[in-house]
């Protein structure tokens, strides 16, 4: 009777330990929205592609992404006739798997979601800013005064 007990001990206690660690309890993709703004107004039929360690993905604006997540910021590469967009997302840290990792794991779980990115999450929705191009490199011309930009 008490080497069941043991064993029920000691699976409750694992299990509660892998609650507190993103790696084995979450998707270790997520799904991004994509829009892109000109004077305003969203503009359609923008091609973009977004790239982080993990991997390229691409999207046409607007739309819906699947990407995999990181620690490491997202960059964003939007371009159409005549206007384009380079931008970058940084990931944040789910707080909430931060707690359970530090009260549950002594921070090991931390570690490991860290390193497969699997604790961190991008915006669910990403807006481009499009700036007129410069026609010879395709670039996105800087604007003269980029005030405060808001995602």
């Amino acid at each position: 009777m008490s080497q069941i007990l043991i064993r029920s001990a000691c699976t409750a206690a694992l299990l509660v330990m892998a609650a507190g660690c993103a790696t084995l309890s979450d998707s270790p993709q997520q799904q991004l929205e994509v829009h892109a703004i000109l004077d305003n107004r969203e503009l359609a039929g923008v091609g973009c592609v977004l790239e982080n360690d993990a991997g390229r993905w691409f999207v046409v604006a607007p739309g819906r992404v699947t990407v995999d997540r990181s620690s490491q910021p997202l960059r964003i590469d939007c371009r159409r006739q005549g206007v384009a967009a380079r931008e970058e997302v940084r990931s944040r840290f789910d707080t909430d798997k931060l707690i359970g990792n530090t009260v549950i794991s002594a921070g090991l779980g931390y570690y490991v979601d860290r390193r497969s990115g699997a604790g961190f999450s991008y915006p669910a929705i990403l807006t481009v800013l499009m700036r007129p191009s410069d026609g010879a490199t395709g670039e996105a011309a800087a604007p003269a005064n980029p005030g405060n930009v808001v995602f």
